[in-house]
This record gives C-alpha cells, structure tokens and sequence, in this order.
C-alpha cells in the first residue's frame, strides 16, 4: 500500500510539474487550489499534500496564507545537495564522471572568462587559491584547495543551472580519491601549476588555450583511469 501511495504521489508531482510548464507559469504566479487540483488529477487530498510538500521543499512551490498555491524559484542549494547525494550513493563508474566533469569544467570556461575580464576579485580569488596550493605539503588539504579551485571556477561563469550540478566535481574526487593519494608532490603540484595556467588564460582572454589546458588536465585523469 505504500509503495503505491508513494508512486501516486510521484505521478501528482509530474502532473504538476506538466501543468506549470504547459499553462507557462512564472515565479509567483497563483496555482489551482488543493480541491481543484484534487479534481484535475483524479487523486484525494493526502496525495496532493504530499506532492505538493515534496515540491515545497525544492522551492518550486509556495504557501502563503490568503494567497495559497504559488509557483517559487528552485532552491539551488538544496537541489545541489540532492545531487551530491545522489552521486554519491549510486555506482556511476569513473569514466561517467570524468565525462561529466570535462563537460561541465569546459563549458563554463566561456563564462568565466567573462566574469574575470569584468570583475578583477575573481582573479584574485583564483590566484590566491593557486598560491595556497603551491605551500600545501598536506594531502588532505591539497584535495580541499583543489576542489575549491575547480567550484570557484565553476561558480565564478555564473551560470545558474550549471551550478546545479557543481558537486558532481565533489563526487569525482570522492571516487578517485585513492588515485590522488597514490600521486607523487610531483605529479600533484603539476595539476596546480595548470590551474594557474588555466587562470592566466582567462585573464588574457585566450579561450583556447584555457579550454586545451583543462582537456589535458582532465583527460590525465582518463588515462589514469584506463591504465589501472
């Protein structure tokens, strides 16, 4: 009974989801009552709560007294928080990953380069991550520097839905956590040293040279990967 209760709910939240995108709702505008949507879709009053409080939490649905229903904005911070949970309980296999990561890290390259050119602080910020890394001779502290540059750069294209899936960078050193720690300084500090190069690039608006050098970067970690 309640694995049916569950996909009943789970098909409400699909047909409320059909009737924003069909009906072209925006940010604040009304949603049909609870009873109105319990006629529309065919369901009691319990399924619509519960549909409607799994939305709420993500921020995609509203309450408000007197106003009732509303269609809100996604909380990225929460959906973010979803998503590492969700790479990091299921068995993606590294080369997913490390497919993911090239698209996401690559792409947003672009729109970085944007952000650093207008706003110098971000430069800073990039820079002083790439300094702080040159001193670490602690591993754990590397792997924490180096998933801050790679979020930063990320987070610094300011693409919002790309930043939704930020923490799959997260997920990835999770994963390959074993092949990190079996890398000499040498080889580490070579990885820091293409951050810079990376950062350099962006600032000088060379595109092409920043996306050739994260290629390589990541791709390194391919031919880790296929050698093990």
């Amino acid at each position: 009974m309640d694995v049916i209760k569950k996909n009943l709910s789970e098909l409400v939240v699909t047909q409320i989801r059909k009737y924003i995108e069909n009906n072209d709702l925006k940010v604040g505008d009304r949603l049909p009552t609870e009873q109105e949507m319990c006629d529309m879709f065919g369901v009691s009053r319990m399924s619509i709560r519960e549909a409607t409080k799994a939305l709420n939490f993500l921020g995609v649905i509203r309450a408000a007294p007197r106003r009732g229903l509303t269609v809100g904005p996604v909380d990225m911070n929460k959906l973010t928080e979803i998503l590492s949970f969700h790479f990091m309980l299921n068995n993606y296999p590294k080369e997913l990953l490390l497919n993911a990561r090239m698209v996401i890290e690559v792409g947003s390259l672009q729109y970085a380069m944007n952000a650093i050119t207008s706003n110098h602080a971000i430069y800073e910020k990039l820079i002083t991550i790439c300094n702080t890394l040159d001193k670490t001779t602690n591993f754990e502290k590397f792997l924490k520097g180096d998933v801050e540059f790679h979020r930063t750069l990320v987070e610094a294209s300011g693409v919002q839905p790309l930043l939704a899936f930020n923490d799959v960078i997260s997920a990835f050193f999770t994963k390959f956590r074993l092949e990190f720690a079996n890398k000499s300084w040498t080889e580490l500090s070579k990885g820091s040293q293409v951050h810079r190069q990376i950062v350099l690039a962006l600032r000088n608006n060379n595109l092409f040279e920043a996306e050739k050098a994260m290629r390589e970067h990541l791709a390194a970690f391919k031919r880790d990967y296929h050698g093990l």
